[in-house]
């Protein structure tokens, strides 16, 4: 693992671990980030002062993902074996309740509910089409229900009243009422959902994928499909500027062309395009607004782009033309997968 300092732009320091990571995600309010690695079901927590880790905990022998609770105080971990959903409270980061699955899961989404006010988790394991709706208050599952299509990628509504669900085999997404899990629609796509990606108001809904060189865009209120969007070459992942940012970007990826193109999400345009490294897998914005961080797999490395870059030349006027530059480039070791910004 590498520590970068986005004031110097330098890698500060090398971690070791004892697995791979594959996922990381900044604590709330500490300098704190927290790190999985699914081979030995292991999170570790490094600690931004003296960046080293400082705690770990297993909870399971083999991990899927991990989300932060929608409180933002607990690290929810979902595990294929022992299958379960294990909460691990950022306080003690010991485990907590630990919800068991009916089947072997592969992708998770958490949500407040917003009419009852209830944290909920929904799972999904794609070999029995099955999805799971539970309680994170009571640790318990409420509902259970079989998904027509294969379900491949999750994502709630904002408000929690509908969950939306993709299926890569069947081309599809299927949104389905959260309170009695039934379908309320499921719409065919042209591509194999692999990415999504809500805007910061929640009514849009981004969706990259195998076989189209497109960003689907969904409008998640209204169960519909509203526009697809040329996006570079095989679009992978993406990031969304902030709602009151003007104007707001679409940053997607473009792993087999080492770059990254911008759309408007208002008008849906092409704004830019990017040449970033060599495979990039993640695309972070810091929280200044300021700088956009696409982490490149194959290349070994992190590009910066100013966000201002995107839309005006160096000398302040209006590019001429659609090709963006970089800040720097910052090598962080090799193939990295994941990223997280720690204040």
């Amino acid at each position: 693992m590498t520590v970068v300092s986005l004031e110097h732009f330098r890698v500060v320091r090398q971690i070791q671990l004892d697995a791979a990571p594959q996922a990381v995600i900044a604590h709330p309010q500490r300098p704190k980030v927290f790190v999985l690695a699914p081979e030995n079901g292991t999170v570790y927590e490094i600690d931004g002062g003296s960046n080293a880790v400082s705690r770990k905990v297993r909870a399971g022998n083999q991990a899927v993902a991990m989300q932060l609770s929608p409180s933002g105080d607990a690290l929810w971990v979902l595990y294929r074996d022992p299958a379960s959903l294990v909460e691990l409270p950022l306080n003690s980061l010991k485990p907590g309740r630990r919800i068991r699955l009916p089947m072997l899961p592969d992708t998770f989404d958490l949500v407040l509910h917003a009419q009852r006010q209830v944290p909920i988790a929904a799972v999904a394991g794609r070999q029995d089409h099955t999805i799971v709706l539970a309680s994170l208050a009571s640790g318990a599952v409420e509902r259970t229900f079989t998904a027509g299509d294969e379900p491949s990628l999750l994502r709630f509504q904002w408000d929690g009243s509908q969950l939306i669900a993709g299926s890569w085999r069947d081309k599809s997404v299927t949104i389905f009422e959260t309170a009695a899990g039934k379908t309320v629609v499921r719409l065919p796509l042209p591509l194999s959902p692999r990415q999504f990606c809500m805007s910061a108001d929640g009514g849009q809904l981004f969706i990259t994928g195998d076989g189209m060189d497109a960003v689907v865009v969904l409008f998640p209120s209204t169960t519909e499909v509203f526009q697809t969007i040329l996006a570079g070459r095989a679009p992978g992942a993406m990031a969304v500027t902030a709602r009151d940012v003007n104007p707001s970007y679409l940053l997607v990826a473009n792993p087999e062309a080492d770059g990254i193109t911008v759309l408007d999400v208002k008008f849906y345009s092409l704004v830019a395009v990017v040449q970033v490294g060599q495979g990039p897998c993640q695309i972070l914005l810091t929280d200044d607004r300021q700088y956009a961080l696409v982490l490149n797999s194959k290349s070994g490395d992190m590009a910066v782009v100013r966000l201002l870059s995107l839309s005006t030349a160096p000398n302040g006027g209006h590019r001429k033309f659609l090709s963006a530059p970089i800040l720097t480039l910052i090598p962080v070791g090799d193939r990295p997968v994941s990223a997280a910004l720690l204040a």
